[in-house]
């Protein structure tokens, strides 16, 4: 595995062709802590649909996810930095228009980590996503919050499924 110290993190690194797996059209099944920061166990759950193509040779991707039963949708923009060997992740909502701070990260084993510095109601949080591949038509996204860097709340969980 290879790792390199970005800030105060060590994160993998990562390869053009990391995101390969989810190029495509999915279904994708939400479950969304509905309070978090409480020790909460009541999820949110909810379908939705997500499209990702991607571009510049593998070093970019576009992912849009669609969640009508929730009145919203939402793009990814995901780059990989050739000399540095991370991929940054941004993230658009439809009901904000705000361009969120970007995740870094890379695969080391099969599983892609992601971490940035976030803000959760205007409060200065750590956010860290997780990506695991289990086949060519399943992946799962976790996303999890942490206000020391310590301890860690998954707070949202998308399980995809190739359309």
């Amino acid at each position: 595995m290879s790792v390199r110290t970005v800030g105060d993190m060590t994160i993998p690194t990562g390869h053009p062709n990391d995101f390969d797996f989810i190029a495509g059209d999915w279904r994708v099944d939400h479950r969304r802590l509905r309070r978090r920061w409480m020790g909460s166990d009541d999820w949110d759950t909810f379908s939705g649909t997500s499209r990702c193509t991607p571009h510049l040779g593998g070093v970019a991707n576009v992912e849009e996810v669609h969640c009508p039963d929730r009145g919203f949708s939402g793009l990814t923009v995901r780059s990989f930095d050739l000399a540095d060997r991370h991929w940054s992740i941004w993230w658009i909502n439809s009901t904000a228009g705000r361009l969120e701070p970007p995740v870094r990260g890379g695969f080391a084993d099969g599983v892609g980590t992601f971490e940035g510095p976030d803000t959760d109601d205007g409060r200065p949080i750590a956010v860290r996503f997780t990506w695991t591949v289990a086949d060519a038509d399943h992946a799962r996204w976790q996303q999890a919050f942490s206000s020391d860097g310590d301890q860690w709340e998954v707070n949202w969980i998308m399980d995809f499924t190739r359309r």
